[in-house]
């Protein structure tokens, strides 16, 4: 094969199709990927549904396999999902309290020429014209929570900057399905916006975690000897999230989700 016709030749697409698993009390339709990047066969739930990831090389055989092996595994997960489709949605005049920070604050509604949130010593306010849309609510609360978020990382990134090889070349704050932070060949970090819900030295490590990663790309022990360094309680910040992690990802969803009529 000549030069030019490799260079042309495509890369392998990620193909999706749909099995069916049946589990002690239900029948599941599972989402499966078959995707050449994949390594090895794999099964995940997240607030999306199940997924079972091929590689290129696995058999349909295989990967069914691997999927009536794991169905304890799977209805387990379900069920700790459908225990967070109990969390709070954003309604006018309803919601009467917001998880910031670790805690639950009051919410007080009233009216007002534009829509904003506010926070002093006795809750929060939300103040909306009288036809404001539910996406109105939704970008209001979540320009709050961002807000608090970046003030949150603006008295926290000073401490630790110092030591780092650079800063990072950006922030974002995402609403992300299973990761808390992320950082970018670039140096551009992004960081799970539900974050701010929980208990802010959870939210610290995140930062610091990813901070880290400025100085090894990876996870190796001297990446962990450096967020030891700098955030020594940070196994007990892990143990945070695996015990709060998906209630904290769930509420913001909620809040964030347009009502159902």
């Amino acid at each position: 094969m000549s030069l030019r016709r490799l260079l042309l030749k495509p890369s392998p697409s990620i193909e999706r199709d749909t099995v069916l698993v049946q589990l002690p009390d239900q029948q599941l339709e599972v989402q499966r990927v078959r995707d050449p990047r994949a390594k090895r066969i794999k099964l995940s739930v997240d607030e999306r549904g199940a997924r079972l990831t091929l590689p290129l090389r696995a058999s349909l055989v295989s990967g069914d396999r691997f999927l009536h092996e794991h169905r304890q595994w799977l209805a387990l997960q379900l069920d700790k999902y459908a225990g967070d489709d109990n969390a709070a949605v954003l309604a006018r005049n309803v919601t009467s309290e917001l998880p910031l920070r670790g805690a639950t604050l009051p919410l007080a509604w009233h009216e007002g020429r534009y829509s904003r949130l506010t926070r002093d010593e006795h809750g929060l306010h939300f103040h909306l014209p009288g036809r404001a849309s539910d996406a109105t609510l939704q970008r209001t609360l979540r320009e709050f929570y961002e807000a608090e978020a970046r003030a949150d990382i603006g008295r926290w990134l000073p401490r630790y900057l110092p030591g780092l090889p650079r800063g990072p070349a950006r922030l974002r704050l995402k609403v992300m399905s299973s990761q808390w932070g992320s950082l970018s060949p670039d140096g551009s970090l992004a960081l799970d916006l539900a974050l701010v819900l929980g208990r802010p030295s959870a939210f610290e490590y995140v930062l610091v975690h990813e901070l880290c990663h400025l100085i090894h790309a990876n996870h190796s022990p001297r990446f962990w000897h450096e967020v030891e360094a700098r955030f020594p309680e940070w196994r007990d910040e892990r143990e945070y999230f695996h015990a709060h992690g998906r209630g904290l990802k769930a509420s913001l969803r909620a809040l964030l989700a347009t009502p159902s009529r």
